[in-house]
């Protein structure tokens, strides 16, 4: 079987798996390669504005139970439960400590060229996608990042056999406030943009998948 086909097979094997079987768990070598390729995923300027908290705390589970009414069936028989936060604001400042430190020690920059993409960035955050205009529009932002890590995470879990479904069903203020009651969080510099739950299929999905086709998504300008 080519590469190719392989991969297109994982992504008509994906569907939002609602119930995982609680008999069956993810081996450790199994979760680090799905976690490893959320690590290397792309991100805007190569900032990587997320984190991943796997949550394997069973309290800490029932107590987002009543927060989260798209997890009801998700948060009790999955093997691994993630929430998924992006940075805010603050922290993605060009100025912040987090940016000059992704520059200087994680990308490793000259200290002239981290110079010049701390400008550069500051001007994309104010002009380019006006960003800074209000709080919420750098943790959009910020999300949207979070999502690529999402969406190569659950492909490769598909590739080897590994069931997922992204959650945006929860109350985002009240997940933010538990989480930051109980020190988990800094509230002033992280948000909840989504949650992810991975395991194996208890049932398969009732249906074929159905998408729109090529011809209606792509419009090609000559």
């Amino acid at each position: 079987m080519s590469t190719k086909q392989e991969i297109i097979n994982a992504f008509h094997y994906r569907f939002a798996c609602k119930v995982f079987d609680t008999t069956k768990n993810i081996s450790d070598e199994d979760f680090e390669f799905i976690l490893e390729t959320g690590r290397l995923s792309p991100s805007s300027f190569g900032l990587e504005p997320w984190k991943i908290l796997v949550v394997e705390n069973k309290t800490l589970r029932q107590e987002i139970m009543p927060l989260a009414w798209g997890a009801q069936t998700q948060l009790p028989t999955a093997d691994k439960f993630l929430i998924i936060l992006s940075r805010k604001k603050e922290s993605l400042l060009p100025e912040s400590d987090y940016i000059q430190n992704q520059l200087n020690h994680v990308l490793e920059m000259p200290a002239e060229v981290a110079e010049a993409y701390t400008a550069h960035f500051g001007n994309f955050l104010k002009n380019n996608f006006d960003l800074l205009a209000d709080d919420r529009r750098v943790f959009d932002w910020a999300s949207r990042q979070a999502y690529l890590a999402m969406a190569n995470m659950m492909t490769s879990a598909a590739a080897i056999g590994i069931d997922s479904c992204p959650i945006e069903g929860f109350d985002m203020k009240a997940v933010e406030q538990l989480l930051a009651d109980k020190n988990v969080i800094n509230s002033e510099e992280f948000g909840v943009s989504a949650m992810l739950a991975f395991g194996y299929r208890a049932n398969p999905p009732s249906r074929d998948k159905k998408r729109q086709s090529l011809e209606t998504l792509v419009e090609t300008i000559y």
